[in-house]
This record gives structure tokens, sequence and C-alpha cells, in this order.
């Protein structure tokens, strides 16, 4: 016969307990409910548990053994129980993270900041990846979430918007236009004005801002990414768009910001699989992200 989980935990109470009365309370049971199953439990193995001296239990040599076992299941029990209420807790676990580079110096820190504060124990991998890699790796399950500048775009792909994320005009201090309120896009066509590549996302967003293409300016500079544009006004190589989420970023100093007038939006989502049940830290994640203001 094998001993069921209600006769182990029975066993256990009176080995604990030293008494019938003892286990009784453990268990919030009556004493001759407890009897009558250790005797059953005795007859069936054709073990003596416990014998019975001057009105007090003793265990046997036998049940010294089994109960080292049980203890054993006890603490395996206890750890899966602990498993159980960490993975509630978001206490323990790994989540990974893929985004854009931009996102991954000014976004993401400070998300990921936000997020450690209430889940320590949490491991976090986080990779910084142009929108096909970043596509790629979520399709595959290398991650579990992509944050990037649209579009990462794909039927087996869900998406939630984040930010609207507008597009401003990023100067040198001390530039002639620094002291207004707004510029137009044409009040930096004659400027030293550091763009971006026709054929990545974020450069066809800003050629929207000029028009059409006889209207497109031609850049002193041209980079892939808005914190490397940043960067360069910083050190006073020309004038650039940058998106306002890269802008709050990294502290740039020397260097102002300026609303656009008709300006466009680059917006920010958080990407993961269509039909895939997101994890409980991803949905945590997530969490943070929308709630996360965008600006210090």
């Amino acid at each position: 016969m094998k001993l069921n989980l209600r006769q182990i935990e029975v066993f256990r109470a009176i080995m604990l307990s030293g008494s019938i009365s003892g286990a009784s309370k453990l268990l919030f049971v009556s004493q001759p409910a407890v009897s009558r199953l250790i005797a059953y439990t005795e007859q069936r193995l054709g073990l003596m548990l416990f014998q019975r001296i001057k009105g007090r239990l003793y265990p046997t040599p036998e049940a010294r053994r089994l109960f080292v076992e049980v203890t054993a299941l006890y603490q395996n029990v206890q750890r899966v129980n602990e498993v159980a209420d960490n993975l509630a807790e978001n206490r323990e676990g790994q989540l990974r993270l893929s985004c854009s580079p931009s996102l991954g110096q000014s976004l993401l820190p400070r998300a990921i900041a936000q997020f450690r504060k209430r889940y320590p124990q949490m491991r976090i991998v986080l990779q910084t990846q142009i929108p096909a890699t970043l596509q790629q790796a979520l399709l595959t399950q290398q991650v579990e979430l992509g944050v990037a500048y649209m579009p990462v775009e794909h039927p087996s792909l869900a998406s939630q918007p984040l930010y609207e994320n507008k597009i401003v005009a990023v100067l040198p201090k001390g530039h002639p236009l620094a002291a207004r309120g707004q510029v137009e896009v044409r009040d930096l066509i004659n400027e030293p004005l550091i763009g971006y590549s026709a054929d990545i996302p974020f450069g066809m967003l800003i050629n929207r801002l000029f028009g059409d293409e006889d209207s497109q300016p031609e850049p002193r500079i041209e980079v892939q990414q808005a914190h490397v544009a940043c960067a360069l006004v910083q050190a006073g190589a020309g004038v650039a768009l940058v998106d306002e989420i890269t802008v709050a970023g990294p502290i740039w100093s020397k260097v102002v910001t300026v609303p656009i007038r008709g300006t466009v939006n680059a917006p920010v989502n958080v990407f993961h699989l269509q039909l895939q049940p997101l994890s409980r830290p991803a949905l945590a994640f997530i969490n943070v992200l929308h709630n996360l203001e965008q600006h210090n």
C-alpha cells in the first residue's frame, strides 16, 4: 500500500507533537479521527509506527526512518510554495527585452530603474537592435518584449502604443533660434543640419516635416541614430531634429530644445507575440512603461 498525503500529514503531525492530542491541535481535527487514521495506516503498511507505553506514544525505528523521508518531502513542498509565491510577486525570474538604440539610452534605463525598485530580484536582459533584428528576436522568442519607434509590422506581432513622442529642434545654446518659443522647419533649411539616412524609418519621418522632394535640405552631417545627432549638436557641429524621448534621456549640456510648428510624432510602441500569453513580469514592465513620465 502507498501512503496518501493525508496519512503522511497525520504521521508527521504526531512525530512533531509527540502525541495524538498534539497532532489533533496541529491539524484542527478531533483526537479520535487522528487515532483512527494512524491505526488504519499501521494496519495497511503492516508496520508498527508507534508504541504506547504508559499512555505516551514512542516512535519505532521504522517510524523514525520514515520520518526522514517525510521531512524531505515537506521541505520540497515548502520550496514549491516559495517558488509559486515568488512568481506571483515577481520576486524571481528573468525578463528579456529589446529596444531601438536611441531608446536604450533614454526611455529604457529609466523604465528598468523603476521596475527594479519594485522587483529587485528580477534578472533583466536588454538588447539594443535595429527594427528588423528586433522583429526577428520577438518572432524567435529570444526576447519577450520589444520597445521601438514605429514601424515594426508583422501579422504575428501585437503592439501597444506608449507615447506620441513629438519631434523637436535641438539647437546649441546661444543659437539665434534658441530664444524663440517655436520654430518652423523652413527656419532650419539654411542651418548646418544634422540629418538621417533616408532609408531608415526615423529619416523618412523627418523628411515628412520638410514636405516634397524638392523641399528636402541637404544635411551637412548624416547619422543613423537620434542620440548621435544630439551628441553632435552638443559638440557644436550643427542643429538637429530629434524626438522628445531621446532629448529627455542623457543630460545634454550646451543644447536647447524648441518646439516645431506643425511637427510630426515618432510614436513609441511596445511589441510582443500576438498569440503568446505574456508573463507576469512582462505585464508589470508594460505597466511601468505606461506610467513612466517622459521627462524627469
